[in-house]
């Protein structure tokens, strides 16, 4: 496409004028180069832009970035990524969005909303449009919203309360009526966008039918995703049978019916864009929510949020060649994880559009491997996957501890896992268990606090002489410490025998609110190289601010800057800029070579930074003081 066609296309009367050389100069619009680099603060090698477009309206300032390439390469991202920062500076507050077009080769585009990088990639984007209609991406109908889906999650969870459905259900519930919404808008709305006209056009058609229908249909659906899937008999038992057959579901009314299926399409769907990288962040993120809310009151629920999943799956390295497994995965957030980054990877690749989808279908059906033994956790991991677009192919039911051949066959290189840390020891293999006292054998909760799982994956991965494999784990902080575990030590020693502690990583106090209350770190392995045969020193992060705060009703709030940055983001990239060059600053990371007896947490290790320290941080560790006396009985509160 040429520049003349994207200029017609787009729209002529919104090109910005002040051309030189026929490409928009930034330069031109600071004054010149030097004044555009002191107000950047650096060196700019790009400042002349092939096509801008800009229209100003009452719902804001637009604008349309354009980098014209014969036949554009990844490369070229960081060219147009350098004039994105050039009309951050100059033009604060505007809503971009950012183009790569092909000129001669083909009629290839990549379009980006507001950022450029994976989780702002519009996948779909493919063809190039009006001003108008990229405006309309920034409509409320079309936009992402993780703050407001959270919100309504927390809705949605009251109302089922209302209507009488079991706790325990509500989540498998809500993600079977979610597929049954995806699949009817998908009949009356080509984009998949919800607006007030698509609303009143389904609940118009949900009150004419019957809920029997609605529960057929529902199952209908449910059949024709699964076709095909291994273990589908298991799978239709649980999201169909366990579900749709409840007395409570069943005893829905047709208004309850309508109300239902009426909120998630216009409280929840409408904020998702799943088109989008975002879109599917936020589909994992509303189930980790919803289980969040719905199981409260077992305070022993560890579900992984969002953005430590995603940090998990950068730490180690998930891309399209890779084979991810996870022995306890409970709702699916890793696999889900896993898969969106593994099919936007795909998505980059250097070859033809044809050989793309071939390896997008190779990575759902041969990529992703899942373990797990909770029926209502095996439902909704399926339910998880089908929604983000398939990839539960392979996913087993029953104990991870029976699964040996499975995990053989998987040959995973990256395994990501968050065991639960209560696991009765009757499920526990004998051989795990020699050296336990007979009180422990008979207690509520295995002792090593997770380890287990690790050591089992590593024995399994060791038979099948599978060595590489980067595992990234979360485990509580007392797993770490070890103190006077005889269980731990012993577990710690062993696996540092066969595989190498690469990290260990101090994660924020409340990480799982309002589930388990339980403190947590991730530990990083690169499991089959003994961790003595490298003469290693081990990274140790102090990740205690993720730039989340609590708020009531919504759990654990993603910030953002005046900007809409996002400051998760931004703290994400330090933590992973640190680990990759193995970074020493005070206050937040530090190496040491370390041993089984030692304490695998950086609070033993790295130096303070007291130049951060407040006098709030004196009287919370005054207040925490204080409290810890009180439990051991020293003083006493009045």
């Amino acid at each position: 496409m040429n520049r003349q066609k994207i200029v017609e296309t787009i729209g002529a009367q919104y090109m910005t004028a002040n051309i030189e050389e026929d490409e928009y100069s930034y330069a031109k619009v600071a004054g010149s180069k030097a004044k555009l680099e002191e107000l950047v603060g650096h060196p700019v090698e790009h400042y002349k832009l092939d096509r801008r477009f800009e229209h100003n309206t009452d719902t804001g300032d637009f604008v349309i970035l354009v980098e014209t390439k014969q036949n554009f390469t990844d490369a070229d991202i960081d060219q147009l990524k350098a004039y994105l920062e050039l009309e951050r500076a100059l033009n604060k507050g505007r809503k971009v969005i950012c183009i790569l077009a092909n000129t001669t080769a083909n009629d290839n585009i990549k379009v980006w909303k507001s950022e450029i990088n994976d989780e702002h990639l519009l996948q779909y984007e493919t063809v190039l449009e009006s001003m108008e209609y990229y405006e309309s991406l920034f409509a409320a109908d079309r936009q992402n919203d993780r703050e407001k889906v959270m919100k309504n999650t927390y809705a949605l969870n009251e109302l089922l309360h209302r209507k009488d459905i079991d706790e325990g259900l509500r989540s498998q519930f809500v993600g079977t009526c979610l597929l049954y919404v995806k699949s009817e808008i998908a009949k009356v709305s080509s984009g998949g966008y919800v607006d007030q006209e698509l609303i009143d056009r389904l609940k118009e058609r949900w009150a004419s039918l019957a809920p029997s229908v609605i529960i057929s249909a529902i199952k209908e659906v449910l059949n024709g995703l699964l076709d095909g899937s291994r273990n589908k008999t298991k799978k239709i038992e649980l999201l169909q049978k366990n579900v749709l057959t409840d007395q409570h579901v069943e005893a829905l009314t047709l208004t309850d019916w309508e109300e239902i299926l009426t909120f998630i399409t216009e409280n929840i769907y409408r904020y998702i864009d799943e088109n989008s990288a975002e879109g599917q962040d936020i589909l994992n993120l509303f189930f980790i929510t919803f289980n969040k809310y719905t199981g409260k009151a077992d305070k022993n629920q560890a579900f992984t949020p969002d953005h430590i999943t995603d940090f998990m799956a950068k730490l180690t390295g998930v891309n399209r060649n890779s084979r991810v497994l996870d022995i306890c995965c409970g709702s699916g957030s890793f696999l889900v994880q896993a898969m969106v980054k593994e099919l936007a990877d795909a998505r980059k690749a250097h070859m033809s559009d044809d050989e793309k989808k071939d390896l997008m279908t190779e990575i759902k059906e041969d990529h992703i491997f899942g373990i797990e033994n909770e029926n209502k956790a095996y439902g909704l991991s399926t339910t998880n996957m089908l929604i983000h677009g398939d990839g539960n192919s392979n996913i087993e039911f029953g104990s991870c501890f029976d699964k040996k051949d499975f995990i053989k066959k998987a040959k995973p290189d990256v395994v990501l896992m968050n065991p639960p840390y209560n696991q009765k020891p009757r499920n526990i293999p004998d051989r795990y268990k020699s050296s336990w006292t007979q009180k422990q054998k008979n207690g509520k909760e295995e002792p090593t606090k997770g380890f287990v799982f690790v050591k089992y994956l590593s024995d399994t991965l060791k038979s099948a002489n599978i060595t590489g494999t980067k595992l990234a784990v979360l485990l509580p902080m007392s797993a770490a410490i070890g103190g006077n575990s005889n269980q731990i030590k012993t577990m710690k020693k062993e696996l540092l025998q066969d595989n190498t502690l690469e990290a260990v990583f101090s994660l924020p106090a409340e990480i799982f609110y309002p589930g388990a209350s339980v403190q947590a770190c991730c530990m990083l392995f690169t499991m089959g190289i003994p961790h003595d045969s490298r003469n290693h020193e081990t990274f140790f992060g102090y990740y205690k601010d993720d730039g989340f705060i609590k708020r009531k009703n919504m759990g654990r709030v993603e910030q953002f800057d005046k900007e809409g940055h996002s400051r998760w983001k931004q703290i994400e990239e330090e933590w992973l800029s640190l680990f990759h060059n193995k970074s020493v600053v005070d206050g937040l990371s530090a190496k040491k070579k370390v041993k089984w007896e030692d304490e695998w947490l950086c609070e033993a290790y790295m130096k303070t930074d007291y130049s951060t320290l407040t006098e709030r941080d004196f009287q919370n560790t005054v207040n925490d003081f204080l409290s810890y006396l009180v439990k051991r009985g020293v003083v006493y509160a009045d």
